[in-house]
């Protein structure tokens, strides 16, 4: 069965950074896209950032110049570097892949975690 597993959240003071990061676990036969997406209080679930396995990245406009997303394929993890970080930035950060297993391709999200920033 294939999961994934989100750590690194928490509280950080505007200004601050933080690295999350999402293993990918299970039989997996190769992993496409991985991203990141986050949900704020009252409103909906957006794209943070995201990258393809041929290395093409997207990113919220809101996130651009502060955010990086990068992978390690051969750990099949993604990770996201939040540098200056601020209050807007406050969310639950869930891990999404497009993953191929035995079962065939699906999409996965992890369970999130919490990102808090004080100002």
């Amino acid at each position: 069965q294939v999961q994934l597993a989100e750590s690194g959240g928490g509280l950080v003071q505007a200004g601050g950074s933080l690295r999350l990061s999402c293993a990918a676990s299970g039989r997996i036969f190769n992993i496409n896209a991985m991203g990141w997406y986050r949900q704020a209080p009252g409103k909906q679930r957006e794209l943070v950032a995201s990258l393809t396995d041929g290395g093409t990245t997207n990113y919220a406009a809101s996130v651009k110049g502060r955010f990086t997303i990068s992978r390690d394929n051969a750990e099949n993890t993604v990770y996201l570097q939040m540098n200056s970080l601020k209050p807007e930035d406050t969310a639950v950060y869930y891990c999404n892949a497009f993953i191929r297993a035995p079962m065939g391709l699906a999409n996965y999200w992890g369970q999130g975690t919490q990102v808090t920033v004080s100002s």
